[in-house]
């Protein structure tokens, strides 16, 4: 096996460089930290929250050394130079890719793509970043267990933001799964946990997906407003997904 990220060789053997979990992806062998702040690199799709807007951009704090702007062209919407503040406010979540890092430290953001958006009400918790691939799943078993027992809609960063949206006690259960992920991603068994908590919690009655809902009044989009769902698509779709290879 050759060293990949987290490890180093010394002798004919590959040592961690880090305290981490294992994984082998032949010739590779890697190690992902248990803990540490969040990296960007390109492709990575995050959530971020708009701190500043300009005629022509938005700042973002995506959990990185340094701020993001996102550019009004890299995005799905036509919008003229002075109208930022109609799309996108200070506050507002969105889903983003990093596109480029340059050499300055500037982090390159889009929000042109596929799965990625402004993200409408909801919570956001955070996670180390690290815990992502066991929020995840192998596979996407994590993610899938905690939708189906809760309803929630989720979206994941991997800069270790997580938007949970739903009704108040499926946002607390969801919140207090990752908690537990957060505190315990080391440990083997995982995903057997989180169900058995998630069985012993469920309310009486069929879970609904909350994208299924309708949403209270005033949390309806006015007409006057640009259409940000970050999937570009009817209130019955599914949000982005990431499958634990891409983290």
């Amino acid at each position: 096996m050759k060293p990949g990220p987290g490890t180093y060789r010394v002798g004919g053997k590959v040592y961690a460089s880090v305290l981490g979990l294992v994984s082998t992806r032949p010739p590779l062998v890697h190690v992902t930290p248990l803990s540490g702040r969040y990296i960007p690199k390109a492709g990575d799709v995050v959530v971020g929250t708009v701190t500043d807007v300009q005629t022509t951009f938005w700042l973002l704090d995506i959990a990185a050394p340094r701020w993001a702007p996102l550019h009004m062209t890299g995005t799905p919407w036509q919008i003229d130079v002075g109208e930022t503040d109609r799309y996108l406010r200070v506050g507002d979540a969105v889903v983003v890719r990093v596109e480029n890092l340059e050499a300055t430290g500037r982090i390159g953001v889009t929000m042109a793509g596929e799965g990625l958006g402004k993200l409408e009400g909801g919570t956001l918790v955070r996670v180390s970043p690290a815990r992502i691939p066991r929020v995840v799943g192998r596979g996407g078993s994590m993610v899938e267990t905690i939708t189906r027992h809760t309803g929630a809609r989720i979206a994941i960063g991997q800069n270790g933001r997580i938007w949970i949206d739903g009704s108040p006690e499926a946002i607390r259960r969801v919140s207090e799964v990752l908690r537990m992920i957060d505190e315990n991603g080391q440990r083997s068994g995982l995903t057997q946990e989180v169900e058995a908590y998630l069985r012993s919690t469920a309310p009486d009655g069929p879970v609904e997906p909350e994208e299924r809902r309708s949403p209270p009044a005033h949390e309806r989009r006015r007409s006057d407003e640009p259409d940000a769902r970050p999937w570009g698509g009817a209130d019955g779709d599914t949000p982005p997904s990431f499958r634990t290879e891409d983290l």
